[in-house]
């Protein structure tokens, strides 16, 4: 594309860091995407106390255990990875890492978290202000010194999005909003008055709202949140990392299920019971459950209570090629989650050329067609089981090379950075035209 590069300055509520590396794991790769056409920076704020590190090391530790790998956290106040020292701010509640990462001027500020919420609250703000004044401070990519930030792109609401309309009504910058969360998908309540509030008059004055599915566009406007301009982002998948396997030859079928262990969501209860079904029915099959997280070992109890264990196997969290390869190594892949919005690992799956089996909720159904996969009602482990078995039997009659053409022609880096490019530059131009 022959468009200038504009500075797009990233306020991202989720994202990769030191204690959780698959953290917003998404909107990292939106920057990735962006960073093609336009220069971006990113700023995100970690709470960091001694619970969490805890908390993070204790799970760390499980999970390098079950990967036979060593694990190691980065404590406080370690300035080994700040690209220029000039650039750490030395107050004793701060800690800023500021790195380039494929091309993406990231700033990472830790901020140590105080008893008082309103003064946690208030320091988390402040942490952003910090990383906005940063991102002001040259740092070159593509040859270009970046100082002045053109437009500021927030991923989830509401904080941050107050940040950007402060930065609006104080210094003209417009701002964009991606939203990614389920949050606002029906049955689920975002928050009380003063919340809502704020949330509805941040939306209403972005240039843009981008949703990952129509699904959530429609629910966020059904809560009130107007905006002329909503349009959907699709999620990006690293299309290097996930292939076909040309060597598969399981017997039996092989079922992937990638989530983060959270059964109130994820459903990993109702899908250990509807492949108890299925194997009652004499239908042999083995099953990898990929993943970490609060209920990981509640679900590793039930399968053991259901007798499953011969059946079933839990890796763990798998990250970058070894999941990719874990994945690609299935027959087809497996969701009983009772919400969701854009689940990636669904696109994964098709880049590797699975089908998939999965729950029809949030915007799962903008991805999956009959010639994509199979697509059954929410908790309903009957239908469930049926759905599995029929896979089982049909997994061999999808086209791999068609699944994956279907992800890269949507969901690539250059095709997801195109459509950014071309939104950052409408909204600048109808910005400039308005003063």
């Amino acid at each position: 594309m022959n468009e200038e590069r504009k500075h797009i300055v990233f306020l991202a509520r989720w994202y990769p860091h030191r204690y959780d590396p698959m953290f917003g794991l998404f909107v990292q790769r939106h920057a990735e995407a962006a960073a093609l056409f336009n220069d971006i920076t990113v700023v995100y704020c970690q709470q960091d106390n001694e619970t969490t590190r805890q908390q993070v090391e204790s799970q760390s530790r499980r999970v390098a255990e079950s990967q036979s790998r060593d694990v190691s956290i980065i404590p406080m106040n370690n300035k080994q990875d700040i690209v220029d020292a000039s650039m750490h701010y030395n107050k004793k509640n701060f800690e800023i890492v500021r790195t380039l990462e494929n091309n993406v001027d990231t700033i990472r500020i830790y901020y140590k978290k105080p008893k008082n919420k309103i003064l946690s609250l208030l320091r988390f703000y402040r942490a952003n202000m910090i990383g906005l004044k940063l991102c002001q401070s040259p740092v070159e990519t593509h040859g270009r010194v970046s100082k002045k930030i053109d437009m500021i792109h927030v991923h989830i609401l509401t904080r941050l999005g107050v940040i950007a309309w402060i930065q609006k009504l104080l210094h003209k910058t417009p701002y964009i909003i991606t939203e990614h969360w389920s949050r606002y998908l029906p049955g689920n309540d975002f928050g009380g008055f003063f919340r809502k509030l704020a949330t509805k008059i941040v939306v209403r004055d972005a240039k843009l709202v981008t949703t990952v599915t129509d699904n959530l566009a429609k629910a966020m406007q059904n809560h009130g949140l107007k905006n002329d301009n909503y349009v959907v982002l699709p999620n990006v998948v690293n299309l290097d990392m996930f292939h076909i396997s040309e060597k598969k030859n399981n017997t039996p079928c092989k079922i992937i299920h990638v989530s983060c262990f959270e059964d109130k969501s994820k459903n990993i209860s109702g899908l250990l019971e509807s492949l108890k079904i299925v194997e009652q029915k004499g239908i042999d099959f083995q099953c990898t459950l990929i993943g970490e997280g609060m209920d990981f070992d509640l679900m590793k109890a039930k399968a053991e209570e259901l007798q499953l264990i011969n059946k079933v196997s839990f890796t763990g969290l798998l990250e970058g090629q070894k999941l990719a390869d874990e994945l690609s190594s299935g027959d087809f892949l497996v969701l009983s989650s009772n919400y969701e919005n854009m689940p990636v690992v669904i696109l994964e799956a098709l880049a590797s050329g699975l089908p998939v089996v999965s729950t029809n909720v949030g915007g799962i159904k903008e991805m999956i067609d009959e010639t994509k996969g199979i697509l059954v009602e929410p908790r309903n482990k009957e239908a469930l089981a049926e759905a599995i078995i029929k896979m089982i039997e049909t997994h061999n009659d999808y086209d791999p090379n068609y699944l994956r053409n279907s992800v890269i022609e949507k969901y690539g880096y250059e095709s997801v950075g195109k459509i950014l490019c071309g939104m950052y530059h409408k909204e600048l131009k109808s910005e400039n035209m308005k003063i």
